[in-house]
């Protein structure tokens, strides 16, 4: 079972929980939902986790869950799963996917009309209710079964919270988003909210947060946007709609002097807010998001416009809102405000890169794989109003199938002469000669040592034979690596996101080998990779490996995804020290030539 499998089952398990009593299982719902949350977004396998012996390093996942796991991958059956599920039908869980529908209302329906099929219940049910036969039912009604029908119809065509978009893709919805609302009068202040503002690779829908003293008329300009589809739900201080493609957009209006209580509450994670409200009930205090208040003597609410009043509030630091995940970051940011060392760290910032490693411009150079769009010249000039000091061109290498090795040269030397003509002509931007060389199923690469002393250096990454087992995937990996011009591993798990999960790989002996040879880790920026996961990233800093964060541009447009990979950066707590396109440029080269 892939961790996707995993998650899907204990959602599952969570929802026949709250079936069976919601109020008595309350506790065991919650945990499921949040052991489901941890795997689906775990960096590693929980067989291999398993295998390993370190299950319990992913947070969420308690002792009676972990043991239920271990069962589940030992045997394929899990006792206590057996009887949560045996009065659920196994038509109900398929319906959960289906945007509105929550455990209660698809036992309801399945139930009462007897669906058993998992298969076809939702074509069946969408069939029941074209025929008037809900409406009818206690609780539900015409309106009500209009909407299961549109439910459905979005179902099917991938629209709704259920359908996780990249996290580029859900930024760039979002921004065009806030740009219209910063438009109203009425907008003192906008921002996104939970997984998007954490930046998770992944989001469900795009949350939205305006302060403003006129809350009807930001949700009248609000369900105006010309993008709309429908508007979902409105009322007199939120609002839902459907925009084009599918997404799902909710909004949420507070008064300016409650901004920060209401920014702080939906923005960090179930564990972290959670964590936050254990430590302030011992502190006699009361969360929300309308402010704080006491739980004994005058009750008065405390009402708080910023974030840094709110978490001033507790006695702690303001905590960047990537790392709200309940990973440490609330006792580092008590040991901050009391002045003790061994706070939260200062996270790298957009403004803190020089340059981007990772480009494939138009340059001919008859690749392996897909060829950049834009001339090296085109992307000079991007990185130039980027205020980069230095770009690496790093084409995929030339086709092996297609050409011989001495081919492979002459494409290269042609290239090592634009690419001088380049550096002469050039001063404001530095040309570094890269090249993305593929690392075979052999673990040799796929140019020969006399095509790699035309380069500078080169990174290299996997493109082919994912299924690999783990310690042959690590061979091949550290084989590609220990070549000399070899200086960073790029996108390192290969994973897609939506698409494919990661080939399998031992990163603790990666790692251990980039620390010891001092080769870099890439944090790929394309928006169906974002990669290294930011749990990776976290070990990498741990263990002190240097990384740098790239593009992967094949566009000069594309340029701009830099602040994704900065954002999976921040996730992983990395430090402007640990990447080395950071560096100025002469210091950079001194790294990339090892002096």
């Amino acid at each position: 079972m892939t961790n996707r499998d995993i998650a899907k089952l204990l959602r599952n398990i969570a929802a026949a929980y709250g079936i069976k009593d919601e109020k008595k299982f309350r506790f065991q719902i919650i945990a499921y939902e949040k052991a489901a949350d941890s795997i689906e977004h775990a960096t590693e396998e929980v067989k291999d986790l398993i295998r390993e012996g370190k299950l319990e390093s992913l947070p969420g996942v308690g002792p009676s869950i972990r043991a239920h796991l271990e069962e589940l991958l030992k045997t394929g059956k899990v006792k206590r799963f057996a009887w949560v599920m045996e009065d659920v039908p196994e038509a109900v869980f398929p319906l959960l996917d289906v945007p509105s529908f929550g455990p209660k209302k698809a036992y309801k329906l399945v139930t009462q009309f007897n669906l058993k099929n998992p298969k076809t219940v939702i074509e069946e049910l969408e069939k029941i209710a074209k025929q008037g036969k809900i409406a009818s039912l206690a609780g539900f009604g015409e309106k009500s079964e209009q909407d299961i029908l549109r439910a459905i119809e979005e179902h099917r065509e991938g629209k709704g919270k259920l359908v996780r978009m990249v996290l580029p893709y859900a930024g760039e919805l979002a921004e065009r988003l806030l740009s219209y609302l910063r438009k109203s009068k009425d907008v003192v202040q906008v921002d996104v909210l939970g997984s998007l503002r954490r930046m998770r690779e992944t989001v469900g829908d795009i949350d939205i947060a305006v302060a403003t003293n006129k809350p009807e008329e930001v949700i009248k300009y609000f369900t105006a946007y010309p993008a709309i589809d429908r508007v979902i739900e409105q009322g007199p201080t939120s609002s839902s709609i459907l925009i084009s493609g599918g997404k799902q957009v909710d909004l949420m209006t507070v008064p300016v002097g409650s901004y920060g209580s209401l920014l702080q509450h939906f923005t960090g994670s179930k564990n972290h807010n959670v964590h936050l409200r254990e430590y302030a009930l011992k502190k006699g205090l009361s969360l929300s998001e309308r402010g704080i208040k006491k739980t004994t003597g005058k009750k008065e609410l405390t009402t708080y416009d910023t974030e840094e009043k709110f978490y001033a509030a507790l006695g702690m630091d303001w905590i960047p809102p990537e790392i709200r995940e309940d990973t440490g970051e609330v006792e580092l940011a008590l040991r901050q405000a009391q002045g003790k060392l061994g706070g939260l760290p200062t996270l790298i910032e957009l403004e803190d890169m020089k340059g981007d490693l990772h480009l494939h411009s138009s340059f001919p150079i008859e690749p392996s794989h897909d060829l950049g769009k834009s001339t090296m010249e085109e992307m000079l000039a991007k990185g130039k109003k980027l205020g980069y000091a230095y770009i690496g061109f790093s084409e995929h290498n030339p086709s092996v199938s297609k050409h011989t090795k001495k081919q492979i040269y002459d494409i290269l030397a042609r290239r090592k002469e634009k690419i001088e003509q380049l550096k002469l002509s050039n001063k404001d931007v530095r040309v570094i000669s890269l090249l993305e060389v593929d690392i075979l199923a052999n673990g040799e690469l796929a140019i020969d040592d006399k095509s790699a002393s035309l380069l500078d250096a080169m990174l290299v990454s996997i493109h082919s034979v994912f299924s690999m087992d783990r310690l042959t995937m690590t061979k091949r990996v550290l084989a590609g690596l220990a070549h000399p011009k070899t200086k960073i591993l790029s996108h390192p798990t290969g994973r897609l996101l939506n698409e494919r999960p990661g080939y399998e790989l031992d990163f603790d002996a990666v790692f251990a080998f980039c620390k010891k040879e001092n080769k870099a880790v890439e944090i790929n920026a394309w928006p169906s990779r974002l990669d290294l996961p930011d749990g990776l990233i976290r070990e990498a800093v741990k263990q002190g490996v240097k990384m740098s964060i790239d593009t992967d541009s094949h566009a000069v447009e594309q340029m701009e995804l830099m602040k994704y990979g900065v954002a999976m950066a921040r996730r992983g707590w990395v430090q402007k020290s640990a990447i080395i396109n950071t560096l100025p440029y002469t210091e950079f080269m001194a790294w990339l030539e090892g002096r």
